[in-house]
Formats: C-alpha cells, structure tokens, sequence
C-alpha cells in the first residue's frame, strides 16, 4: 500500500514497500488504456507509485498526452491505491490530542521531564551503582498503577525486581487490600537475563501476544531497567552482532512507544570519560535512541540524607540540557511532588480515569 500525504507543496510520500508497488496495466484505472501505459513506459514510468509521484506537466510533454488525462488518472489511482490525504496540520493536532504525559509521581523528575514520561516517546535514565535507577523505576511503576490507574509493563534484566517491595511501597499508596491488589494486577513483569529473550519479548509486546490481566486498563508505560545489562557484554571491539542486536532492541521500543502509544522507560549505566566526567553507556549509536536523557547521582556532601538524588538533564527536544532537580527517593509521590501540569497535550493525573 502506498501512502502519500499532502502538503503545501504537493504530494509527500510518506511510506513505501518497494515489493508492494502496483504495475501499471490495463483494467486498474478507467482511462488508463493500452497506449498511455505504453507510452508512460517509454518514459520510465511503470508503477502507480511513479506516476503519481511525477511533474504531471513534465510527463504530458513528454508522452505527448493530455495533461488532463493523466490528472483525471493520477486521481483516481490515488483513491484506489493510497491512504487518505491530510495536512501537516492536522497530523500535528492529532499527535497533540493523542498524546500522554503520565507523571512519574516526583515534582522534581517530573519538572525536569516537562512535566512527567511522554507516550510516543523513550526516555533513559543513566548513572552508576546506587545512584537510584531501580528505585525510580519501582516509584514510577508503582505511581502509574496506583494513582494514575493505568497498566505498567515492567522487563527486570537484572534482578532487581521484588514483588514484596512494591507491595510494601503501595501499602503506603493505597489504604484497602483490595486497591493494592488491584494496583499490583496492573504491573505485569517480565524477567529476561538475555538480549535474545529480550528481543521475544518486546516482538511479543509488539504484536499484541501480552495481554494485561486487568481488564480495561490500558497500557500506557513499559519500563526497561536495564538495557545495558543485557547489552554491554556483547559490545565492543569487532563484535558487530552486539551493535546489530542493540539497533533491533532500539528497533523494537520506537515502535512500541509509536505504534502503541507507550511512554518507555530505560535504564542504563554510566561511564566517565577521559576528562573523569558521567557519561550514559552503550556508545554513540544508542545515544539517538532515547528522546530524553536524565543523569541520576547520590547527593554527597556533610549532612545529607542518604536518599536524597540529584538529576541531571542531558538530553531533551523540550527543555534546556545541564537543569538540575534534586529530590528524596523516600518522599517519591508526597503531595507536595504532585504540581507537575502541562499545557496542549493530555496530563494524567492522580486518580483520573484510564486512558485508552
């Protein structure tokens, strides 16, 4: 199927496959008769996709045809053999309308991300050991489920995933068994210790193959933690099967954060530099994977509490890089962390209905 959008200055092909493309021949198309297609041949013209995508003008001086002809032809193979036209405008207020901030239940992190986690979008959060990655996954998870009531699906690489610890985490959430295990329902975890299970997964994600026991519930977040886990061993010198693997699971989270409108969370770990500096893993390739990047440290100086975290943003379309947001992992989703907003597309907040 071919599919052309329109714009201001003409016709856009928006997608093609190229073992798809229609023949010109007799019979597609009223008009279409043996000698144009014979004299389009001439010209190299053999394909619907060809002959809509070519200078009607040019090609009418060329074949020695009606202009008009060809228009009344290239309208009618575009009805039969293409998606229906739209402007750029009005693509851009359907992704306005069709897209999600889910708030990761932290004012800090949230005001850092331009108000919380984008479906559409991936977003990576990087730092060392201890610096607070699996922890804000296990908040986000839990604040997603329980207050926004939308379904998490959570792939655990590494281990670190305790079913007692985010029950413990929404005992403090929800006041009845009942809304905890209702919350827990909306947490489905996979745990993978490989890439090539991590590949299955996602392609099973992908197609439709899980399926969320709570009823009604969209899905609306997928949270990684971590990439790296699975893909640092394989890099590196000429082991070019690890970068070809790592641009499939790249693959695979883009198109689920498109096609299913998912806002997905990855981790990955961190490195330094020649200079000592923190810089995210895995490379340059996978550094044009996530749309947003945030850097997480333990905060160390005299007097601080040990839970206490500093993130920093070094990668966003939106919002200054190197802006700072300190926060408490303890206080994760304390009213006070709840100001976040947004303006154009749809925010989730607490306690509001799913979103389908």
């Amino acid at each position: 199927m071919l599919t052309l959008f329109v714009s201001g200055a003409g016709w856009i092909e928006h997608e093609k496959d190229i073992d798809d493309m229609v023949v010109l021949r007799e019979g597609i198309c009223p008009g279409l008769n043996k000698d144009l297609i014979e004299a389009l041949r001439n010209v190299d013209i053999r394909t619907v996709e060809e002959l809509v995508s070519a200078n009607l003008e040019e090609l009418a001086q060329k074949c020695s045809v009606s202009y008009k002809a060809l228009i009344a032809v290239r309208r009618v193979l575009l009805a039969q053999h293409a998606a229906f036209p739209v402007s750029c405008a009005d693509m851009y207020e359907e992704l306005l309308s069709s897209t999600a901030i889910l708030s990761t239940g932290s004012h800090g992190l949230d005001k850092l991300l331009d108000s919380g986690l984008y479906t559409g979008e991936i977003t990576e959060l990087t730092g060392g050991p201890g610096s607070g990655k699996t922890q804000v996954c296990f908040s986000t998870a839990v604040h997603i489920s329980c207050q926004l009531k939308q379904s998490v699906i959570y792939i655990d690489t590494n281990g670190g995933m305790s079913a007692n610890r985010l029950l413990q985490m929404l005992q403090a959430k929800a006041s009845t068994m009942e809304e905890q295990m209702a919350a827990l329902q909306r947490i489905q975890v996979f745990r993978v210790f490989d890439v090539f299970s991590l590949l299955t997964c996602l392609q099973n994600i992908r197609i439709g193959g899980v399926q969320m026991e709570c009823v009604g519930c969209s899905v609306k977040a997928l949270i990684l933690d971590s990439v790296s886990a699975v893909l640092s061993n394989m890099l590196g010198g000429k082991q070019n099967e690890g970068m070809s693997l790592m641009m499939q699971v790249a693959g695979e989270l883009k198109t689920i954060s498109k096609d299913l409108n998912v806002a997905v969370l990855v981790t990955n770990h961190a490195t330094r530099d020649g200079s000592g500096q923190l810089k995210a893993g895995l490379g340059q390739s996978w550094s044009h994977v996530p749309r947003t990047r945030v850097l997480l440290q333990q905060v160390e100086r005299p007097g601080s509490s040990s839970s206490l975290r500093v993130a920093t943003l070094t990668k966003s379309s939106r919002q200054s890089c190197q802006l700072e947001e300190e926060f408490d992992l303890r206080c994760w989703g304390a009213p006070e962390d709840m100001k976040a907003g947004s303006s154009g597309k749809r925010k989730l907040e607490g306690g509001s209905p799913g979103v389908g």
